[in-house]
């Protein structure tokens, strides 16, 4: 089973509007509401992939009790801790010539609160997989995904890691079995500007030494790169077609790249599949479904090892 964990999920209402203009009253030519969050968005992919998944995280108010029924409809299975103060936060993503969002703040977290998601993760069993993914609220800190990681110490975890900043650099001591940064956040944590595949490979190298087991960075057009454990290093080219949606593109790949690797225990074949799935939901209004990733993946060159 694999545990995907939103610190602070959302609902996201996504709407298009022809030729927006701040400042002036715009009309929406279509409209919709989506569970959202970077976990949520890997277990969703999950679910299309086949994989088993449980959402954990945290809600609150009826905008959480909302975003629960939107899971339980989707079929994805959900273990929420229910604050008692504040709600689910609501973003906006305006759909246009440029996306604009306005994301919400979220409910405040208190220590009782992190130890409540602690005890769900402590039920956590060998073989199982652990998603860790987004940004967290002040009230939590910057070292409660190093902190979770170290609390299954002990345990056979398949843990990622998607994250930027202090939250990351955090965490990688506690030896992740996968990052996934894109470019920006992979220079963040290990410094200097990324030039060209070698570039990104010497920094996914700095990363490893610091305690990532494999390093995926994300590189939108130019593709992905995957700095494997064990030193083999490989690099896909990025599928041609139309980017209609960037949000839920990382989180989808995280996804592909995990139930690749659980399946085959493939790496190659598992940045291929990742890839797929990432450029899949790219390419769709909303997070992409299995068949449109297997007609990405049926287009998709193989990795070559570099």
């Amino acid at each position: 089973m694999i545990y995907t964990v939103t610190f602070n999920p959302a609902l996201d209402y996504v709407v298009a509007v022809e030729g927006f203009t701040p400042g002036r009253i715009n009309r929406a030519s279509s409209e919709a509401l989506q569970m959202g969050g970077k976990g949520i968005n890997v277990a969703a992919m999950l679910r299309s992939l086949g994989s088993p998944s449980v959402a954990l995280g945290f809600t609150a108010g009826r905008i959480g009790d909302l975003l629960e029924a939107g899971l339980r409809d989707q079929g994805i299975e959900a273990d929420f801790v229910r604050l008692k103060e504040g709600f689910t936060r609501i973003n906006v993503k305006i759909r246009s010539d440029v996306e604009t969002e306005l994301n919400g703040g979220g409910p405040p977290l208190s220590r009782p609160d992190v130890e409540a998601l602690l005890s769900k993760i402590a039920r956590l069993e060998d073989g199982d997989g652990l998603v860790l993914a987004g940004n967290v609220p002040a009230g939590a800190g910057d070292g409660v995904y190093a902190e979770i990681l170290e609390s299954l110490a002990g345990k056979r975890i398949l843990s990622a890691v998607d994250a930027a900043g202090p939250l990351l650099s955090n965490a990688l001591p506690k030896r992740p079995f996968l990052i996934k940064p894109n470019r920006l956040e992979l220079e963040g944590i290990t410094g200097g500007s990324l030039e060209g595949d070698r570039g990104v490979l010497e920094a996914a190298r700095r990363a490893q030494a610091l305690g990532a087991r494999n390093v995926l960075v994300s590189m939108a057009a130019d593709g992905a790169l995957l700095l494997a454990e064990g030193g083999r290093a490989w690099r896909v080219a990025a599928v041609g077609g139309t980017v209609r949606n960037s949000v839920g593109a990382g989180d989808s790949m995280v996804a592909g790249f995990l139930h690749g690797y659980l399946e085959t225990g493939d790496y190659a074949a598992s940045l291929r599949l990742g890839a797929a799935a990432g450029s899949a939901t790219a390419f769709s209004t909303v997070l992409a479904d299995r068949a449109a990733v297997d007609s990405v993946l049926a287009s998709s060159p193989e990795p070559r090892e570099i």
